[in-house]
């Protein structure tokens, strides 16, 4: 069952990039992480009343520093579904496992000091090592066209959103390991969300409201809240690793459906050579989660 949920975490995700692409005619990403976070906070809230989890927290630091870093990377993530196709755009996004792989070997290299005598070393990984070089490299593949089409900054803050997912990711783990009901962990990034839009709007500014066109907001607030209970659920019911890591590598079923509205909707043509880039990346991302269960 847990599958199924991750399978409906990454359909509902790349339905809401497609409301992303069409709302972003109208509205800038500060008023779409606004909105996004302003009608999950209500859909939230409700399910919380429902469920009589309690929404007062005791690690407001943690849930603030989560929100902060789960907004960048969603302002991030929603400039660049607007700028480049949507299959590329979700790629990066699912960099998430590469970026925790590249940041568990960085940690590893600091570490590591030549053995003296019977002095302990930590293990360099070597197969994390590839893992991370071999998704680098499928960015690079992936981001040739778009440098070439003039969505060379796209591609770039791209990858510092699939960065922030990264940490966004590893700092739930920490909130789920103490506990944190997952609605109320949802809950205050939605808040995060509403409050980080609002104050950017005060900066950039907001567009003309565009009439019949703002109702594509709804369902963004929908989908991702639907989303991020369904993964949540995924992850919390799996009830050994083995299950955990068949969920974690179900996510890539993302792009796939982002591919399909991708080239049925808006009519994306990527080149093979883009194809091979997020092919490299998902095999490194699959591939690395993996590595790191075995090592738990």
């Amino acid at each position: 069952m847990q599958a199924l949920w991750m399978i409906a975490a990454a359909f509902l995700f790349a339905s809401m990039g497609v409301c992303v692409k069409l709302a972003s005619s109208h509205f800038n990403p500060a008023e779409l992480v606004f909105y996004r976070g302003l009608i999950s906070m209500a859909m939230l809230w409700a399910l919380a009343r429902h469920q009589g989890v309690m929404l007062s927290t005791r690690y407001p630091g943690m849930h603030a520093w989560r929100s902060f870093i789960g907004v960048t990377s969603l302002g991030c993530w929603f400039y660049t579904i607007a700028k480049l196709p949507l299959p590329v755009a979700m790629t990066f996004n699912y960099m998430s496992s590469v970026w925790i792989a590249f940041f568990l070997v960085g940690a590893t290299l600091i570490a590591w000091r030549p053995a003296v005598g019977e002095a302990q070393r930590p293990p360099l990984q070597i197969p994390l090592v590839l893992c991370v070089l071999v998704g680098f490299g499928g960015i690079l593949l992936m981001l040739r066209p778009s440098v070439q089409d003039g969505g060379g900054f796209a591609g770039t803050v791209g990858l510092i959103a699939g960065m922030a997912a990264a940490l966004a990711y590893m700092q739930v783990v920490a909130l789920s390991r103490l506990g944190e009901p997952e609605t109320r962990t949802v809950f205050y990034f939605a808040a995060g969300c509403a409050v980080a839009g609002g104050l950017a709007m005060l900066v950039v500014g907001h567009s003309p409201w565009p009439g019949w066109p703002a109702l594509w907001l709804i369902p963004i607030g929908v989908l991702a809240a639907g989303g991020q209970l369904c993964m949540t659920l995924a992850y919390a019911r799996s009830a050994s690793s083995r299950g955990t890591l068949v969920v974690a590598n179900l996510q890539y079923s993302g792009l796939i459906f982002a591919a399909f509205y991708g080239i049925v909707i808006f009519g994306d043509d990527l080149p093979a050579i883009a194809w091979l880039g997020m092919l490299l990346i998902v095999a490194s991302g699959v591939t690395a989660t993996a590595l790191r269960a075995r090592s738990a």
